[in-house]
């Protein structure tokens, strides 16, 4: 390992500034060459450990010894309220994949894959392309387009919304209250904490009306079918329901507004490497798509890092101790451009085979709704492409503003321009509401408040 602190070594690289969201990738560089394990202070104040190695992170993501319960955490209950999602603690929303250990995690990861199954997931690829489409036709004929307010960010929230049993006419709520979520997720956490309480309040609601209308067969939503699981005659809790409906959505729609967002402007900056993949998908193959959507979760991910971890002894990464009770953060975007794992690194390579990146997490705590994403980013992606296959940036590269905040990494806005589609046949231009045509409430208005992401510096 180099010394940070030698006189040969490059001054440290500054981090969580606005230079730093723009473009992590440098400083991450620097860190995983002088500093792979690094203890530095985030913007709330809170210290923490940086691993950026692939070696070390697939390591520290598997190891036991990290817990992902809060409640090992070594600083004060003030400083514990600084970490996590805000308003999960106030809103009895802790007992979720997220923040438990085994032997609770593996109870209810089992319970829960009892209703989120991958044959779920296959049977909605349907719904998620209609949805694609009704949320393109919503501003095809216009010749331009923020991707992220009227197609990344609405897409994955009506999907999970659908997938959840959110009846129709409580939809827009939720894109009201994951938009504050956005919108405030780098600045202020009470904006965040009062979405989620509203949230919370509402789901418990909601299952309560579940579970006493449960069908005795046939579909189901995703909500009954976490009522109605059981191992060896044992059910979750209706908090224990809430919580995972609401992590599933906490954690399912911004992961998937940014591989959205992200992939497409990487494609976008690499016309090479998109012409490659329309070509493709004209002749029918969708085989460089499938590897070309594991290739942008490496290159440029929609989570920079893990969710939280904390020592629960005394232990060693990557040569540096770590001391109990201290908060570790494996750094997704920096060990998936480990040269010493990946050949070409910053290189987008969209037929590249050996790619066991770590976008999804590994070990017990590998993403459970990644199929989901997949499925969603694979088909927003093609239909884009085949749709409007001129599609290109309305905006100098270096003016596009990304996301404050921590755990995440997305884009604030895309603008795009293209040669304007056709309406479809019988529908009028923006749907019935001035937005995509059978989706509730959407809006083209960037300036609509549902549609602001996060404003705000990390």
């Amino acid at each position: 390992m180099h010394d940070a602190n030698d006189s040969n070594t490059p001054p440290a690289p500054s981090l969580f500034t606005w230079e730093f969201a723009s473009d992590p990738y440098p400083a991450y560089a620097w860190l995983r060459e002088h500093a792979p394990v690094h203890r530095t202070a985030l913007p709330s104040g809170v210290e923490a450990w940086l691993v950026t190695r692939y070696a070390d992170a697939r390591q520290a993501l598997a190891d036991q010894r990290l817990s992902k319960n809060p409640v090992h955490h070594s600083e004060s209950a003030h400083g514990k309220g600084k970490v996590g999602i805000p308003g999960e603690r106030s809103a009895n929303l802790m007992t979720h994949l997220l923040n438990i250990d085994p032997p609770d995690h593996t109870r209810l990861r089992r319970l829960v894959s009892k209703a989120f199954t991958p044959r779920r997931v296959a049977e909605f690829a349907p719904r998620v392309q209609e949805l694609t489409d009704r949320l393109i036709d919503g501003f095809a004929s216009k010749g331009e387009a923020d991707l992220i307010h009227e197609f990344a960010f609405p897409l994955p929230i009506y999907a999970i919304c659908d997938m959840l049993g959110v009846p129709p006419e409580d939809q827009d709520d939720f894109r009201d209250w994951a938009g504050m979520m956005i919108r405030h997720g780098g600045g202020p956490r009470g904006g965040v904490a009062r979405s989620v309480k509203k949230m919370r309040t509402y789901l418990a609601e909601l299952i309560h009306r579940k579970r006493g209308a449960l069908q005795d067969i046939g579909d189901e939503d995703l909500i009954s079918g976490l009522i109605r699981a059981s191992d060896h005659g044992e059910h979750l809790t209706e908090n224990e329901a809430a919580a995972m409906a609401f992590i599933l959505l906490f954690a399912g729609f911004e992961t998937t507004v940014n591989l959205i967002g992200n992939g497409t402007h990487a494609l976008l900056r690499h016309p090479e490497q998109r012409e490659r993949l329309q070509r493709a998908l004209a002749e029918g193959d969708e085989t460089l798509l499938a590897t070309g959507v594991e290739e942008l979760l490496r290159y440029d991910g929609p989570v920079e890092l893990a969710t939280w971890r904390f020592a629960t002894q005394d232990l060693t990464i990557g040569g540096q101790r770590i001391a109990e009770g201290d908060p570790v953060l494996v750094v997704l975007a920096a060990a998936d451009r480990d040269p010493e794992r990946f050949a070409d690194p910053d290189t987008l390579d969209l037929s590249r085979r050996d790619n066991q990146h770590l976008g999804y997490g590994h070990g017990i705590h590998y993403c459970l709704g990644a199929p989901l994403a997949r499925l969603e980013g694979r088909t927003a992606l093609a239909t884009l492409l085949r749709r409007l296959p001129d599609l290109r940036l309305n905006a100098e590269p270096e003016d596009l503003r990304w996301r404050g905040g921590l755990i995440m990494r997305g884009l604030r806005t895309l603008p795009v321009a293209f040669t304007p589609e056709g309406r479809p046949e019988g529908r009028p231009e923006g749907g019935d509401q001035g937005g995509a045509p059978g989706i509730p409430g959407t809006s083209p208005d960037p300036h609509h408040a549902a549609n602001h992401p996060k404003s705000g510096p990390a």
